[in-house]
């Protein structure tokens, strides 16, 4: 592939990020943030107590101003990050569409990008998020923070090694066991492996205060999930459909189209 092709699928790739990071930023806002204010709200009325005895104890807390307001945070905050976090996502999910183009079948590009936002949401959060799942702030023990951050970011490293190591074993195994064979036996070393992994990784067993109500925690994760999911099925949607536009012009092959069947041809008006 040239490296002007390479260049316009990034930056269709990082525009395919924009919209649906915008997309997940309006579920995140409309699904996530009440269980984020319920949580901080939850926190502030157990502390509540602690603050009035102090008070009446003769030494008043002062209040610290807060550097950003909680209305700035759930609004040009949420959408800042989550934009970045797309725009990002896009760019590198568009380098994997170009290595794996041609590479993993006689696929499409739009089934190609399907898959390689499938494979990117399944080993960059699904699979990390089954041993270590989001938590609603100011519902863990403070300093356990640098600790957890670094066992999830642990688990990611690990899932996406763990990944191309399969693809790799699964190509090798191709000639030998067929297509299929391959990319199931690489489909269920990789679980085995990552399943393995879960069971011998530390737990978090004070990621979550005992007394946080359980509904409401299962709230949070269920609309971090979710919008994680909206992120990927939009990316590989949007950029399915503009690199198929880039990649058409190319040739009948990179669209799936044979010489032969291209309108305008010597071989289509030869016939």
């Amino acid at each position: 592939m040239q490296t002007s092709t390479v260049r316009t699928l990034l930056v269709r790739g990082m525009i395919a990020g924009v919209v649906a990071g915008l997309l997940a930023f309006a579920l995140a806002y409309v699904v996530g943030e009440p269980s984020i204010d319920s949580s901080i709200a939850l926190e502030e009325s157990q502390s509540a107590p602690a603050h009035e005895h102090d008070g009446a104890a003769g030494a008043p807390a002062e209040e610290e101003e807060e550097l950003v307001t909680r209305p700035v945070q759930s609004t040009f905050g949420l959408a800042t990050g989550v934009l970045v976090y797309g725009v990002a996502l896009g760019g590198i999910a568009s380098l994997a569409f170009a290595i794996c183009l041609g590479r993993v079948g006689r696929l499409r590009p739009r089934a190609t990008a399907a898959l390689v936002a499938g494979a990117a949401f399944t080993t960059v959060y699904l699979v990390p998020f089954l041993k270590y799942p989001a938590t609603p702030p100011a519902v863990g023990n403070p300093d356990t923070i640098g600790k957890r951050t670094t066992l999830f970011f642990l688990m990611i490293v690990l899932s996406v090694l763990v990944a191309v190591t399969a693809v790799i074993a699964g190509r090798r195994l191709a000639p030998t066991l067929g297509n299929w064979n391959a990319t199931v036996a690489a489909g269920g070393g990789y679980a085995v492996v990552m399943a393995l992994a879960c069971l011998l990784l530390p737990a978090n067993t004070d990621a979550v205060k005992e007394t946080f109500p359980a509904a409401l925690l299962w709230e949070f994760r269920l609309a971090s999930l979710g919008v994680q999911a909206l992120l990927w099925t939009a990316f590989g949607l949007i950029f399915g459909a503009l690199a198929e536009r880039v990649l058409r012009p190319a040739g009948g092959q990179a669209a799936g189209q044979g010489p032969e069947t291209v309108t305008g041809t010597p071989a289509a008006r030869a016939g």
